[in-house]
């Protein structure tokens, strides 16, 4: 039995939800060997190698104004995984820090209303308070006193919803305005090649602040052999192999609604948090994952309801 392309798509948008979560528990593995700087530097660089050699032709092909643009991205990227690499070193719960990080999703239209005054879905507006009752209850059950790791996830997810719109602007056509007035269309960057060029300049950043920020003679000196298996598997299936899943299951289908299964990643990863690590949730923190859980379907909810009344319209017609 043949899929359809439809169809297809959004079974590997599932696959890429489970290899990002996957990719967590890995990540936390090698942050407890290592800096995890320098674990980042090592995990981007070999990802973005590899894409990289997928995407040399499109590379070559890339204007100096698309290179720079596609560079840009990867600073404000390399700056969010830097951020969210320190709340993985420092917390003390995997998958409250999963849900906490896709806040993000939620400011990702908020944003994009605020600088680049995108029109946004009362939707948006509805899981903005959702978001953030879910976020008092998982940080502020002992007071106001939110842990490291939560305050590096949080600042991680305005930085990401910041890395998110410059990402879709930089891989669509769009006009800009020069200082005289004059309109100039920017052409878009291919979503290989930006992505290449993105997740080495994320190697390129963490690189610089491992240089600077942690020590590196031990540790270079005292690699345990299983640090090559963690490194390995985050960056082949948790970066390399989950963005080409995704590049492949958006280019089978036109339809935009296979985000929606990104709201599952927080999921899978605080399921693996708990087989992986013996992770367990109190009552609190089950009701304040729920609530931004609730958050992220309710801002997604005009995408969810349009992808339900697809697949109710193709069973009628089947």
């Amino acid at each position: 039995m043949v899929l359809p392309n439809a169809r297809k798509s959004d079974l590997l948008m599932v696959c890429v939800t489970l290899m990002a979560a996957i990719s967590w528990m890995f990540s936390k593995e090698a942050v407890q060997l290592m800096p995890p700087l320098m674990f980042m530097a090592m995990r981007f660089f070999l990802a973005g190698s590899i894409l990289a050699a997928f995407a040399f032709p499109a590379l070559r092909a890339l204007t100096l104004d698309q290179f720079r643009r596609a560079a840009g991205v990867g600073m404000v990227f390399g700056i969010a995984m830097s951020c969210w690499v320190m709340g993985l070193f420092h917390a003390s719960h995997v998958g409250e820090g999963a849900f906490l990080v896709s806040l993000g999703v939620v400011i990702v239209p908020v944003m994009a209303r605020v600088i680049f005054r995108e029109p946004q879905p009362v939707s948006t507006w509805i899981a903005i308070p959702v978001a953030v009752a879910g976020l008092a209850m998982l940080s502020l059950r002992n007071g106001f006193r939110p842990e490291v790791g939560q305050l590096f996830f949080v600042v991680a997810a305005f930085i990401f919803a910041l890395y998110f719109n410059l990402n879709t602007r930089a891989a669509n056509q769009r006009t800009s305005t020069d200082r005289s007035g004059r309109s100039i269309e920017k052409a878009r960057v291919p979503a290989l090649p930006l992505t290449a060029i993105a997740l080495l300049t994320v190697g390129a950043v963490t690189f610089v602040e491992s240089l600077i920020l942690e020590p590196w003679a031990p540790t270079l000196s005292d690699f345990p052999p299983i640090l090559a298996v963690w490194i390995g598997a985050s960056a082949i299936i948790g970066t390399a192999g989950r963005f080409l899943t995704q590049t492949y299951a958006q280019s089978l289908s036109a339809n935009s609604h296979g985000v929606v299964f990104l709201v599952l990643e927080p999921v899978w990863v605080a399921l693996f948090a708990a087989g992986w690590f013996g992770e367990t949730m109190s009552g609190m923190q089950l009701a304040g994952c729920a609530l931004i859980f609730a958050a992220l379907l309710i801002n997604r909810w005009t995408t969810l309801r349009k992808a339900i009344r697809d697949r109710t319209r193709n069973r009628k017609s089947a």
